[in-house]
């Protein structure tokens, strides 16, 4: 199963705008393994948020990628539940690094 497979398996599934930006932000990292789908998911919200906050982007116009955003990290928190001996320490790394986001450089 695939990244975008396993999305696809999701209830309930995300509005047709959302799981577009969804399967934009991931780009081919979609067909990645499903086990991969917490890092990658993850890592593609990191690079929607960065990209938000280089831009200066806080009009309406964006209100998408803040969406898709923040689906992403839910998914991928909802991927590691799949495997909950590790659900603590992922949440906190998903934390940490999207904490990190707003202190990179532009």
């Amino acid at each position: 199963m695939t990244v975008g497979q396993w999305l696809e398996t999701r209830e309930p599934s995300p509005p047709p705008a959302l799981s577009a930006r969804l399967r934009e932000a991931l780009g081919d990292s979609i067909l990645r393994p499903a086990s991969e789908a917490s890092d990658i998911l993850l890592s593609a919200s990191e690079q929607v948020v960065c990209a938000l906050l280089k831009t200066g982007s806080t009009s309406r116009d964006t209100a998408i990628d803040l969406l898709a955003a923040d689906a992403l990290v839910t998914y991928a928190l909802e991927a590691t539940s799949e495997a909950p001996e590790s659900m603590r320490e992922r949440a906190l790394d998903a934390m940490r690094r999207i904490a990190a986001v707003t202190h990179a450089p532009a």
